[in-house]
């Protein structure tokens, strides 16, 4: 099966092949002869080399799976400035039954809209709510939204998903256009908007945020990331040609100030941005991420800012926060230039024991690769082999994701344009993009692996938000990919788990319930790898919660261990791979 997929991709790109080349003459039998044998050099070559690498194909089930979700930005001819930046997804398992559902953010026409259709593409019903996806356990889904309570029409951005009240089910926190929403988990299928009861006030332009535990009390805190100041009423005319009206750069806006909400264990929050440092109007947020940079067990925040220097708020262990990305080399770009970040990640790719940072920027800046050489960082784009590769794609969602369970994670970034023209302009940058998919072949190197995993995730498209969770349970990564004014794509994973896996599950108890900013290590024949469970990354989106070790062809697992935000340290030993397990904090 494996050696008929890269058959049937090798006779996809030969066919594109041909057609390339318009300068070819075939003047005689010869050339056409010469030509078909090159072509079928090429074609065995390609197939080899794809089977030979074994990787897994990635299968575009979404209309399979029954969704049909078409993101609806508003747009209608005013080129306002938040229908260029999409929305995101996540991976939740609302219901507490195993299996990973579908929320997808959305936003909403405007109002006073006068040309609106109410059918969008392919006759689907224009929505004006996010979607909840209830995983029917059998590779399809149902829409729930109505029946769950969360038809809500909200100009949505970000979400993020973890159990803040500790009472054994997720609940949802959608970052919006004007004012942001806490929908919590009743834990019979339905949610409650409890936004004012919990006194979450954020009238900003929220983009991503994230749950954490800042203080390390057991409880979860949450982290919203702003952009800038926008409004209809404040909207600028903006033009490329000195006519027409273009979508603004941020540039032409003050940036806000992100929000920091302080869990206070009784269902309420307090705003603690101003007393904790992190509160800086000159910040234009798209992507947040939380991870201990420096390994003193307490968890920073890195914000990915479009046109501003980035900040890397470091955890003081008092409440507070020192603002150090300059210090440690991840404000700007090598050339000292603010990039147009927006989405970032943070993971221990190579197995160093400390996470790096990927950021994803504006076409015509290379994705930043930021290794962590013990609390410094160094970008290592070029020398990892994805500087070029990325230069002139604009990256919204990134992350580092093992998707052939090899042992080292790999990077998926979901890209796509702001301006529907732009090609007309630079004729080598496209609206609609092909993701990016870097196979980590160890030692710091990372190869292309796009056209190696199927015909279908090498699709462009006008990519926003991404996350990767298992939605089968086969212990391999599916990927969820949502786009700018389109389609949600859902692409399942078929063969990742050729290679042995374990999947673990944590469950708090002094910790927060999720585990959320625990750090899992485990020890095979193959060596050491380390993951921490978050919240959060990529670009207004959020992954599956557990996580997913892959091992290779090892026959064991030697340990399991898990350091809880608690400091109390749980062990499993000698585990036999090809298994989910849950861990609870406190047990032997």
């Amino acid at each position: 099966m494996d050696f008929y997929l890269t058959i049937k991709q090798a006779l996809y790109y030969a066919k594109k092949l041909v057609s390339v080349p318009k300068f070819v003459k075939l003047e005689s039998r010869f050339n056409t002869i010469a030509i078909l044998a090159y072509l079928i050099t090429f074609l065995i070559f390609f197939a080899l080399n794809a089977a030979a690498q074994n990787l897994p194909q990635f299968t575009d089930i979404t209309h399979a799976a029954g969704i049909n979700f078409i993101h609806n930005s508003g747009a209608f001819g005013q080129k306002y400035l938040p229908e260029t930046m999409g929305s995101g997804c996540a991976f939740i398992d609302y219901d507490t039954d195993g299996w990973q559902d579908i929320l997808l953010v959305n936003g909403k026409d405007w109002e006073g809209n006068p040309g609106s259709p109410p059918v969008t593409r392919k006759g689907h019903q224009k929505r004006q709510t996010m979607a909840l996806y209830r995983n029917n356990r059998d590779g399809t889904f149902t829409d729930v939204t109505e029946a769950a309570g969360l038809a809500v029409p909200l100009y949505g951005m970000g979400a993020a998903v973890a159990d803040y009240d500790n009472d054994g089910d997720p609940d949802i926190y959608i970052s919006c256009l004007e004012t942001d929403r806490l929908f919590k988990n009743n834990g019979d299928g339905t949610f409650v908007d409890a936004t004012e009861a919990a006194g979450i006030h954020n009238p900003g332009f929220g983009t991503s945020c994230a749950w954490f535990d800042y203080n390390n009390d057991g409880h979860l805190d949450l982290y919203v990331a702003n952009y800038v100041e926008w409004s209809i009423e404040n909207d600028l005319f903006c033009t490329l040609n000195g006519i027409n009206k273009s979508y603004c750069t941020p540039e032409s806006y003050q940036g806000q100030a992100s929000k920091l909400f302080r869990n206070r264990g009784n269902g309420t929050f307090a705003d603690v941005s101003r007393s904790a440092r992190i509160e800086d109007k000159t910040s234009k947020s798209l992507g947040v991420c939380i991870f201990d940079y420096n390994a003193d067990g307490l968890p920073d925040i890195f914000e990915a800012n479009d046109t501003q220097p980035n900040k890397l708020y470091q955890n003081n262990g008092d409440g507070t926060f020192i603002e150090t990305a300059l210090q440690v080399g991840v404000s700007h770009d090598e050339k000292g230039v603010a990039t147009g970040a927006m989405g970032v990640d943070a993971a221990d790719y190579d197995r160093t024991g400390k996470e790096s940072l990927i950021i994803g920027n504006f076409s015509n800046e290379m994705l930043n690769l930021y290794h962590n050489d013990g609390g410094f960082f160094m970008d290592d784009a070029p020398a990892a082999q994805i500087g070029n590769a990325t230069l002139l794609t604009l990256t919204f969602a990134c992350f580092f994701f093992d998707f052939d369970l090899d042992g080292n994670l790999d990077i998926f970034t979901a890209n796509g344009h702001v301006e529907n023209d732009i090609n007309a302009i630079q004729t080598q940058v496209t609206y609609a993009q092909p993701p990016h998919l870097f196979h980590n072949n160890s030692h710091g190197k990372f190869s292309d692996a796009l056209n190696t995993v199927g015909m279908d995730l090498a699709k462009p498209m006008v990519g926003r938000g991404a996350a990767y969770g298992d939605i089968d349970n086969d212990g391999d990564w599916d990927l969820l990919v949502t786009t700018s004014n389109g389609p949600a794509h859902l692409f399942r994973n078929d063969g990742g788990n050729r290679n042995a896996w374990i999947k673990v599950q944590l469950v708090g108890q002094t910790s927060n319930r999720d585990g959320i900013g625990a750090q899992i290590r485990i020890t095979t024949a193959s060596g050491t790898q380390t993951r921490t469970v978050k919240s959060g990354s990529s670009y207004c989106s959020q992954s599956e919660l557990t996580a997913i070790f892959g091992i290779n062809d090892d026959a064991i697992i030697k340990t399991i261990e898990v350091l809880w935000p608690s400091g109390v340290v749980s062990k499993r030993k000698n585990i036999k791979p090809n298994q989910r397990i849950r861990i609870e904090e406190g047990t032997p």
